[in-house]
């Protein structure tokens, strides 16, 4: 199977800084798969916070994942500081897709490249419920327009 290129930093529209901790290591003294998935759901759940888009409570709508992946390509581990560049790669009706670049330090390339799609969803009905407004809007500026 052939690989895809490694992402760079400019590849990447919004970042984030998390530091990695003792805890995230593996026997092997390197990132546990798992690991990587978290970093990318608290990259976009910190983007969506920021944006004011993120309803803690549940109460009104959801934002339900429906599909994700993760391609490694290099290591990454404790005491590394993660920068997480986010993008949109897709917006449908009800549904996006979130793509994210994880970088150690100062590197430019990606160690991993991970996605998630998710659709919003009207809590009390739990039926799709229509990309509008200000939700659109934001998610419009992270998209990619090539790559």
């Amino acid at each position: 199977m052939p690989r895809k290129v490694r992402g760079q930093r400019a590849d990447y529209v919004f970042f984030d800084q998390l530091p990695t901790r003792w805890m995230d290591n593996d026997q092997y003294g390197h990132m546990n798969n798992v690991i990587h998935y978290s970093l990318i759901d608290t990259a976009v759940t910190n983007w969506q916070i920021q944006q004011g888009l993120f309803d803690e409570s549940g109460a009104g709508i959801r934002f339900i994942v429906v599909e994700s992946g993760c391609i490694y390509h290099a290591e990454a581990g404790y005491p590394d500081l993660i920068h997480a560049g986010l993008r949109v790669g897709h917006i449908g009706n009800s549904s996006w897709k979130y793509e994210v670049g994880l970088f150690r330090n100062a590197e430019s390339k990606a160690f991993a490249e991970g996605y998630f799609a998710q659709v919003l969803v009207d809590a009390t009905t739990g039926r799709p419920s229509a990309l509008h407004g200000t939700f659109r809007s934001n998610l419009e500026a992270l998209l990619i327009t090539s790559g």
